[in-house]
C-alpha cells in the first residue's frame, strides 16, 4: 500500500485566504517546567489543506458533523487542467466514464507550487458554471483542487461554491503532491477533526494506492 500525503503544512507564516488571520501556535506547557509538552492552536476553520461543508455558505446546509465518516473517504480520480484559463465540460467530457466510478473528482491545476509565494492567490483555472452543474449530475461526495479556492479569487458571489454546495458536495481547497498520485484511480481520504456545527475543517488529505 501506497500513501502520499496530500496536505500542506500548517505553521504561522503559511498562506491563508485574503482578509483570513493567520494561524497561532503558543506553547503552553514544556517539558522542563511541566513534564510534558503542549501547544495552544488557533485557527480558522478553513485553514490550510481543508474541506468546505455546505453550511459554509448555505444557511440551511449541512455541517461535517451531519455527515456520516463515509463521506470524507472514498473512490477518486485526479484530472490534469494545467495550462488552462477555465475547466469547462469539454476538458471533463473524455473523463467521463471514470468520473461515474468515482466519488471525488480531483483537479490538478499545478498552482500548489506557488504556495507561500503572492502568485498563488490568482491565475489559476476554475470551474465553469456549466462544468460545476455537469458535475453535479454525478453521483460524487466532493471536488478538490490544489489552490486558494474552487472559484476565481474574482468572483466574489461564490458560484460554484454555491452550485456544488447545493448539490450536497463537499469542497476540498489548498491540496498539493498530486502529480505524485499517476493517472491510476485512489482512494481518497479527507478526514475532518470532529467538531460541532464544522462548516469546515482543516484535513491530512491522504492519497492511498495499490490497496
Amino acid at each position: 500500500m501506497n500513501i502520499i500525503d496530500l496536505s500542506h503544512e500548517l505553521h504561522e507564516e503559511m498562506p491563508v485566504f485574503p482578509g483570513t488571520e493567520k494561524p497561532i501556535f503558543k506553547r503552553a506547557n514544556t517539558i522542563e517546567a511541566d513534564g510534558f509538552a503542549e501547544h495552544i492552536m488557533n485557527m480558522y476553520s478553513h485553514t490550510g489543506t481543508h474541506i468546505d461543508a455546505p453550511s459554509h455558505m448555505l444557511k440551511e446546509g449541512k455541517n461535517l458533523d451531519d455527515m456520516d465518516v463515509s463521506n470524507f473517504v472514498g473512490r477518486a480520480i485526479i484530472i490534469d487542467v494545467k495550462g488552462l484559463s477555465k475547466i469547462d465540460i469539454d476538458i471533463l467530457k473524455p473523463y467521463e466514464s471514470k468520473i461515474k466510478n468515482s466519488e471525488f473528482v480531483i483537479l490538478n491545476t499545478g498552482h500548489s507550487k506557488f504556495w507561500g509565494h503572492e502568485e498563488y492567490f490568482g491565475g489559476f483555472p476554475a470551474l465553469t458554471i456549466d462544468s460545476a452543474k455537469w458535475l453535479c449530475e454525478m453521483d460524487l461526495k466532493g471536488i478538490g483542487i490544489d489552490a486558494i479556492s474552487i472559484d476565481y479569487m474574482e468572483n466574489p458571489s461564490f458560484d460554484v461554491h454555491h452550485i456544488l454546495m447545493n448539490k450536497g458536495l463537499l469542497i476540498i481547497e489548498n491540496l498539493t503532491n498530486l502529480g505524485e498520485v499517476g493517472d491510476n484511480e485512489f482512494v481518497l481520504s479527507v478526514l475532518p477533526l470532529k467538531t460541532k456545527e464544522a462548516d469546515g475543517s482543516p484535513v491530512r488529505a491522504v492519497a492511498i494506492k495499490n490497496i
